[in-house]
């Protein structure tokens, strides 16, 4: 298995040659703790597969290390399919079929409508924000700030809200995606949490230190085709097990019937709200959430930068958002629905896996439970699949942060003249710390809806600002301060104080308001104070604001002075948002059409299922016509 690694190594001797003995001796200290249940194919299938990875990330590890282009951006040089399967495999996570597992047995398959909402943000992204992003030109979203707005409050915003994001919310996003696999080293493995940090966080770490964004990009090819093999093969295998007894068995059944349904219970009103309403009309607007960002942003702008031209950004995100909502969600929803008839409860997961730790027990850990019952072989490709998800994720978040670190905190704060050597060296450091901390984090939490439920409520009430300061002028830096500190703020005190409960009530006392009134709340509060702040400080200087027009070229009424000021340098370019935003429309239709068919023709609701189908392809016929007029806008 480490025969052509070393052969590698031997013909480019290098420094790497270390992290290849580190690898040999991680691999070693697995297979001394695995129990018995995984065979020698099994094996073969798991390391032959880590040691693939490894090697893409030494074979481009001195490319990467040429400069922080190379590094962050692999040169702007990217395509737009190479970019939007990374796009995937980032968010085939392996907290997310704990996340949708945890969502099924919680609240039935329409609890989804949770995250689903926000292929309206992916779609706005495509086609109104992607070729913004391209044109910008910046090397982080971070570095926009300067761009778009000016002096000390623009500086301050870039390097403190890197650090915010970059760092915090970047360490607990990568928290959630670390604890996933400890409940499947628990569970699967039978390794304590401590070692399943340590084992997966430093293969983990070392390619994603080496190969950079590049590395990134090529492993998340292969870990893309891995990851979704296993998902759909895991769900064919699950649902036809004696205790499930197929799919019509699994739909009959009991425990299933009633979660089945794609829409909420329109006469459970709480339910409705909480569930489609909130989500479709505020979250998916108003909410910062990493993957999901209005307006683009995080690694999906990374990705939008590292684009050969803006038709590659664009392609790119909208294959994403098709992969990401039409394709992946019902594999994970077979297998939830399938865990509620072999584990209805949790009293029966802990029976049936005693010595999983009290504070790791959730109904995500479901999931996990009932991969155990895989064959030899698929078994051995499921934990390759959950490997690359894992693998893929946190290697995303890593290059991510380290951007943000050295771009936008090491270089603007602590060393400007820093060489593009030491730069690399800050990322490669910075890398390996962000593994450590969130790994720390992982071993404090206990399900995943409890840090994405945290997650999005911090981001609550930013999201119209990220969408309007394109086109807005009158939006400025001290917009986007005080929308960060309010909805920091507003969130502890309704998370994490008897403010909270007061309002909005607790596990054993009733608020003043509805529970589902919380995020709006915190949207509303928000909202109003970053308006106000806007109007009560001065505007940014017309130079900032026409150099910004200038480099993006955003158009519509917002922009007035600054198109005249700079007629006679640009060429006119028809208005391209409401076009964006009848195509954004058209693809929901489409994205959701293909969706909801697929669960249709699942569930043997036949003629819907046709008709679903039907929307699908007119959808598809109307965009490509819109389509065509959106291109007349691209430089």
């Amino acid at each position: 298995m480490f025969a052509a690694l070393e052969k590698f190594l031997k013909k480019h001797p290098s420094n790497e040659s270390q992290y290849f003995n580190i690898f040999r001796d991680y691999t070693n200290q697995i297979i001394n703790q695995i129990p018995m249940q995984l065979s020698f194919f099994d094996y073969c299938i798991i390391f032959s597969f880590f040691a693939l990875v490894l090697t893409i990330g030494l074979v481009v590890s001195k490319r990467s290390g040429k400069s922080t282009a190379e590094y962050f951006l692999s040169g702007r040089s990217m395509p737009w399919w190479l970019l939007g399967f990374s796009m995937v495999a980032t968010t085939f996570s392996t907290d997310t079929p704990n996340l949708v597992t945890d969502i099924v047995r919680t609240n039935g398959v329409s609890g989804n409508w949770v995250w689903w909402a926000f292929l309206l943000t992916g779609l706005l992204t495509v086609f109104v924000y992607a070729k913004l992003w391209r044109r910008s030109n910046v090397a982080t979203d971070m570095e926009f700030y300067e761009l778009r707005y000016g002096g000390k409050p623009a500086h301050f915003l870039r390097w403190f809200r890197a650090f915010y994001l970059g760092v915090l919310f970047n360490i607990m996003a990568m928290a959630a995606v670390s604890l996933a696999a400890i409940k499947i080293g628990q569970v699967m493995l039978g390794l304590d949490p401590v070692e399943t940090v340590v084992i997966a966080g430093s293969i983990t770490v070392i390619f994603s230190a080496l190969g950079g964004f590049r590395g990134v990009i090529y492993t998340d090819f292969v870990l893309f085709f891995v990851a979704i093999a296993g998902a759909i093969g895991a769900a064919y295998y699950l649902v036809n097990i004696p205790e499930v007894g197929g799919l019509d068995a699994l739909l009959a059944h009991e425990n299933v019937s009633d979660k089945l349904s794609i829409l909420p219970n329109f006469s459970d009103t709480e339910a409705l709200i909480g569930i489609l309403i909130i989500p479709l009309a505020v979250q998916w607007w108003s909410a910062w959430y990493p993957g999901a960002e209005p307006g683009g942003g995080g690694y999906i702008a990374q990705r939008m930068l590292a684009a050969k031209n803006e038709n590659h950004a664009i392609g790119a995100t909208f294959f994403f958002n098709i992969m990401h909502y039409a394709l992946r969600p019902w594999p994970w929803i077979l297998v939830a629905l399938a865990s509620l008839v072999v584990y209805p409860d949790l009293g029966s997961i802990q029976t049936a896996f005693p010595n999983v730790e009290a504070g790791k027990l959730g109904e995500d850990l479901a999931y996990s439970a009932m991969l155990t019952k895989l064959p030899s072989g698929l078994l051995g490709l499921v934990m390759a699949s959950l490997g690359a998800a894992y693998m893929s994720t946190i290697s995303t978040h890593l290059n991510w942060g380290s951007s943000y670190i050295v771009n936008d905190v090491y270089k603007l704060e602590m060393n400007p003249e820093a060489s593009e050597k030491q730069l690399v060296w800050v990322g490669r450091m910075s890398t390996v710390l962000l593994m450590i901390a969130s790994g720390v984090l992982a071993l404090l939490l206990t399900n995943a809806l409890q840090l994405f439920d945290i997650i999005l409520m911090f981001g609550a009430g930013t999201g119209l600002i990220f969408i309007l300061r394109w086109f807005w002028w009158r939006i400025n830096a001290w917009s986007e301060i005080s929308a960060m500190v309010a909805s920091g703020i507003i969130s502890i005190a309704f998370n994490f104080t008897a403010l909270g409960g007061l309002l909005f009530g607790s596990d054993t006392a009733q608020g003043l308001l509805p529970a589902w009134s919380k995020f709006p709340v915190v949207v509303c509060v928000t909202s109003v104070i970053w308006i106000v702040v806007t109007f009560l400080t001065p505007p940014e200087k017309e130079e900032t604001l026409n150099a910004f027009y200038k480099q993006t070229q955003p158009g519509g009424p917002g922009w007035k002075v600054q198109q005249a000021h700079l007629k006679d340098q640009l060429s006119p370019q028809p208005w391209s948002v409401p076009s964006g935003i009848l195509a954004m429309l058209l693809g929901a239709v489409l994205v959701y059409g293909c969706m909801f068919a697929t669960g249709n023709w699942i569930y043997g609701n036949y003629p819907l299922a046709a008709w679903l189908t039907l929307a699908v392809v007119v959808a598809g016929y109307l965009l490509s016509k819109v389509w065509k007029r959106l291109k007349k806008s691209i430089l």
